[in-house]
């Protein structure tokens, strides 16, 4: 009988689910598309700002670890202790929860990774720095291939250490982030004082421009 996942050390998590890099899968965006859907079934809509494709699963082109992860943002005043059960009774398991972040998964089980694996990432509006790494690395293919370069040196040595591989990314990620938020200059911000300003809460600011892989 197998054991549950709680009842592992952190160290038999990581052997059973190492990391794994593949070439972006054009699967990737689909499996988003539906399960967007599904959130979208069961998060009351006059609290869910924005839903986005990011990590790098959202972008074209290079290697990515074949999980999709998600970002959903909610509004300022939504209290994200409601939003949980809503997430945890369609089969997210709650991962963290510090209050003002909270992420979930899918897809792992007590024999490995599922067919289709996903990590979602709540938060409040505006807590969305990775919608701008994102659109940087779609924009400007060399740094794309940087970031997927600077991955494959990382992959082995952090196979089964998954702290460790993303502690290794952090100064990247955060020096493109920084070029992204000067060169696109608050491009996020602005559609949610929009949305604000119209009231207009039945679109949820989701755009396929900003969530679609």
């Amino acid at each position: 009988m197998s054991r549950k996942l709680s009842d592992m050390t952190l160290e038999e998590l990581w052997e059973l689910f190492p990391i794994i890099l593949t070439e972006h899968q054009e699967a990737w965006g689909r499996w988003y598309d539906q399960e967007k859907a599904a959130i979208e079934s069961v998060l009351p809509a006059d609290r869910t700002v924005r839903i986005s494709h990011v990590g790098s699963t959202a972008i074209p082109g290079i290697w990515a670890k074949p999980i999709v992860d998600i970002l959903v943002e909610v509004t300022a005043e939504t209290d994200m202790e409601q939003m949980a059960p809503l997430l945890c009774d369609t089969g997210w398991i709650c991962m963290s929860n510090s209050h003002i972040r909270m992420s979930f998964n899918k897809g792992y089980t007590p024999q490995g990774f599922a067919e289709k694996v996903f990590h979602l990432h709540l938060r409040h509006e505006g807590d969305h720095d990775e919608l701008y790494f994102r659109d940087y690395l779609r924009e400007h293919p060399e740094a794309a291939k940087d970031y997927e370069k600077l991955k494959l040196g990382l992959w082995k040595k952090y196979e089964h250490d998954r702290d460790g591989y993303t502690d290794a990314k952090s100064d990247f990620v955060k020096r493109y982030t920084e070029k992204a938020r000067k060169k696109y200059g608050g491009r996020y911000e602005k559609s949610i004082s929009d949305r604000r300003a119209n009231g207009r809460g039945e679109d949820n600011g989701r755009t396929g421009a900003e969530n679609r892989a």
